[in-house]
């Protein structure tokens, strides 16, 4: 068959163009999905993340190196190219086959290498480059091979590539956007992915049809005289090294900030990489822009973004400072929609300008290799090949080095003397400027000095609340501070999420304590999430014989450890626990042990990650690492949470264990806390294991045993695991309805749209579990007399008159008082909680 012209039409152009906007969404679309299933794997880390990320970014570069040589002897690079989307399709479905394996293998290949870091660190790095690797090799090719076909002259080589970039880099910013707000809402996340792979399956097919009968001369973009690979220009690599290398390093600061200031949601994150992406589409737009025209040199241009680059870097604290208020919260009043607009502001405020400036180094560097290169296509290969791992060893440094040792806005500054000394460099190596380098380097020791002057603040304090901040750490993870406030001390995780405090003893101990009551010898305990350590430190009044804490924050087990010891019993300093720096499903998901009780702490159900502990899946886990007739408490605050959020939550739960009844955490009149309590199979309350637990934490002889099941049983609500939630939906791993919906909850509860479960919508709640499931026919209160019974009601009264004064509803108050003094004798009225009977240093 004869081989078709060499001009492309304008609408073949377009289509082609369009192909690879749809390859480049596909592409994010695969990365969202991975990095979600490898944290449900190796948990939800900052180093499993990195890893992915790292993986990832390895495979890309490996690809584009290894196709631009390719790319240079091919005479069919379009038919190369949809071969390489349907190798995508086709390797990307392996994924569904591996990551099931793994899943099962996993915690047998973990007890090989034991509790040894180094080893379990290759072992994540193996099992991540099989799900990764494969895939995101053959990715790396598409862009050598597609420049190979479009770029049909050496001159165009700058504004082709880069315009192609650009067109890639946009595709994968909506496909962001997209996998962040929509996709796992629709088809949940195995559709997204199988969608991704549908996508690239109908570009490498239209690809393929498009490339029939054509065909290229082998020479027909190179120079007279073909230069070899090892010719290809170092200063040109130097910068595609170090500009990934600041690029990613900044996009991973520049996520911790926002992280100080928003809600840190799915949306949140979404929104964040969106804009950090459009960024560097813009940014290849404008090297098109710049390779277009010729009255400066292209080394001139190039040192000029560099110094330009720098000086945003350098301004851009005080200017996130100024935007965000001094790290305040972002639209704190605002409804979802309005929420999103806020932080799509701010965030095209702060990145669009800066990430077009840095987004134009990479693609512009293409303008100086139109008399180097041998063809088009392994001059874009090889530039993406030493970008992409400058831009592994940057997200790696930022997260793991810059972010501990320097902090974010130190960081930044380091960063812009990376891009100073580069363009230094370059300035120097021109004969002709010479003279002015000297001028250069003083302005460069300058911002050194600058960078060694104390930078701005890292938190949101309120001073005039008498905040005072004892310790902070801007670690790998997060940013964790101590702040204490009228002596009470708080760990704070990204400047807004409160981990508990020493102020709040009573109530984060009954975490514990409640829950074990049910329990007649609770000797192994698991604590999922572990905060300042106060409620797994309470586990050890009953005297177990091991405790094991997961804390996915190893800072959080720092900042705890160092500023908390005198109000956790002991729990860092007894021989039977064993704290673990580590994702708590994972560290379930890796261990065989099994335990009498597992505890789940409060968790942020909006914020991203969270939800995988509230998941159908995690609960399958959890119930099979419980012993016989052990339980598992899932915490959750009333004040986060709607009816629908709470309902789908409980009927999840009730999906996996027969039994699941609900327990207060207080008898507070506002701002309440409950544990749904699962156990396997039915355990009717015994009342003399309440009554023997009561005494074992409070011997007091002049607490009478009655009192003590009073106790017990105000702070029973009721079974709702007996169809009062079943219409609910269920979250799963694949259809994360809590992570989804929540975010959109909070801020409808902002905009007074929707309610949590507090006040009287609270009493409603347990009005609804005692209404479903009366006392006398509660299987769960078979073993308890009329009069036990009688007290699991009067505990829901005194819950409602107690918000019923706080809110001076005082006739209701009243009447709400005088059925609960009907309701019981005068010696069980409101008895103390076990903490309190407790009486504990």
């Amino acid at each position: 068959m004869p081989a078709r012209p060499l001009s492309l039409l304008p609408r073949e152009t377009l289509l082609l163009g369009l192909l690879f906007f749809v390859s480049g969404a596909a592409a994010l679309i695969y990365q969202v999905v991975w990095v979600r299933e490898l944290g449900l794997l190796f948990g939800a880390t900052a180093q499993a993340a990195a890893l992915a990320i790292a993986i990832f970014f390895a495979g890309i570069a490996a690809g584009g190196w290894f196709f631009a040589r390719l790319a240079r002897r091919t005479r069919a690079p379009l038919r190369w190219f949809g071969l390489l989307e349907l190798g995508v399709a086709v390797t990307a479905l392996g994924h569904f086959v591996v990551v099931d394996a793994y899943f099962q293998i996993y915690p047998v290949l973990y007890q090989w290498v034991g509790a040894q870091p180094i080893l379990e660190t290759l072992l994540k790095a193996l099992v991540a480059a099989t799900l990764l690797f494969p895939t995101a090799f053959l990715m790396g090719g598409t862009l050598p091979m597609m420049g190979q076909h479009l770029i049909r002259s050496r001159d165009s080589l700058g504004t082709g590539g880069s315009g192609l970039y650009a067109v890639n880099t946009a595709g994968g910013a909506t496909g962001a956007l997209a996998a962040g707000f929509l996709l796992p809402l629709v088809f949940g996340f195995n559709g997204t992915y199988l969608l991704a792979v549908g996508l690239d399956s109908t570009v490498g097919l239209l690809a393929l049809l498009l490339a029939r009968g054509q065909s290229l001369p082998l020479d027909h973009s190179a120079p007279t005289q073909p230069v070899r690979a090892s010719r290809f220009p170092m200063s040109v690599r130097a910068v595609a090294l170090l500009s990934g290398f600041v690029t990613l390093a900044v996009e991973i600061i520049w996520t911790r900030l926002f992280s100080q200031v928003l809600q840190n949601s799915v949306y949140t994150y979404a929104l964040v990489l969106t804009t950090f992406l459009a960024a560097l589409a813009l940014g290849s737009l404008l090297a098109n822009l710049l390779n277009r025209q010729r009255l400066l040199a292209p080394q001139a241009v190039l040192i000029g973004l560099l110094l330009v680059s720098a000086l945003i870097l350098i301004v851009m604290p005080a200017a996130f400072m100024a935007l965000t208020n001094g790290l305040g919260y972002l639209g704190q009043d605002r409804d979802f929609a309005g929420y999103v607009l806020e932080v799509a502001r701010v965030a095209a405020l702060s990145m669009l300008l800066p990430g077009m400036i840095l987004g134009a180094v990479l693609p512009y560097q293409l303008r100086l290799l139109q008399s180097h290169s041998s063809t088009p296509g392994e001059a874009l290969g090889r530039l993406i090949a030493d970008n992409t791992a400058g831009a592994i060893v940057g997200s790696l440094m930022a997260g793991f080095v810059i972010l501990p040792l320097l902090g974010a806005w130190r960081g930044l500054w380091w960063l812009a003397a990376v891009y100073l000394l580069l363009a230094l460099a370059l300035w120097w190596a021109q004969p002709r400027w010479s003279q002015i380098t000297a001028r250069l380097a003083g302005v460069a020791g300058a911002l050194a000095l600058l960078m060694l002057t104390p930078g701005f603040g890292s938190i949101n304090l309120q001073e005039s609340r008498g905040d005072q901040l004892l310790a902070l750490h801007e670690g790998s993870s997060a940013h964790v501070a101590v702040v204490e406030r009228n002596g009470s001390r708080s760990i704070r995780v990204n400047n807004y999420y409160t981990l508990g405090s020493s102020g709040a003893l009573i109530p984060e101990r009954n975490q514990t304590l409640i829950p074990l009551l049910q329990h007649p010898e609770p000797k192994s305990l698991f604590f999922l999430g572990m905060g300042t350590g106060i409620s797994a430190g309470a586990g050890l009044y009953m005297d177990p014989e091991r405790v094991t804490v997961c804390e996915i924050l190893p800072d959080v087990v720092r900042v705890a450890k160092e500023h908390f010891q005198p109000w956790t019993n002991g729990l860092f300093t007894d021989e039977r626990v064993t704290i673990h720096a580590e994702d708590g499903r994972h560290c379930l998901a890796r261990t065989s042990e099994t335990y009498d009780a597992i505890l789940s702490d409060l968790f942020t159900p909006w914020k991203a990650g969270t939800g995988n502990v509230y998941t159908r899946d995690h609960y399958e886990l959890a119930a099979r690492r419980l012993n016989p007739g052990g339980l598992y408490a899932q915490w959750i605050p009333l004040y986060q949470v709607s009816r629908t959020e709470l309902d789908t939550i409980a009927n999840t739960m009730a999906e996996v264990f027969p039994q699941l009844t609900v327990w207060r955490g207080d008898l507070f009149a506002e701002r309440s806390i409950i544990a749904l309590v699962g156990h396997k199979e039915p355990q009717p309350l015994d009342p003399q294991v309440l009554i023997d637990q009561m005494r074992r934490l409070n011997p007091d002889p002049d607490v009478s045993d009655d009192q003590r099941l009073a106790t017990a049983l105000h702070l029973y609500a009721g079974n709702i695991g007996n169809g009062l939630v079943a219409s609910a939906l269920v979250n799963t791993d694949n259809q994360p309805v809590i992570e989804y919906q929540a975010p959109r909850t909070h801020r409808a509860v902002i905009s007074g749209t929707a309610s949590w479960v507090t006040g009287p919508e609270r009493d409603r709640f347990y009005d609804d579990l005692l209404q479903h499931t009366p006392p006398a026919s509660d299987p769960v209160l078979a073993n308890l007399t009329d009069t036990q019974r009688s007290l699991v009601p009067a505990g829901a009264l005194m819950t409602q008159y107690r918000g019923q004064f706080a809110r001076n509803e005082n006739s209701d108050a009243f009447m709400t008082r005088a059925r609960y003094r009907e309701q019981i004798p005068p010696p069980l009225r409101e008895p103390a909680t076990p903490a309190e009977q407790l009486q504990a240093p």
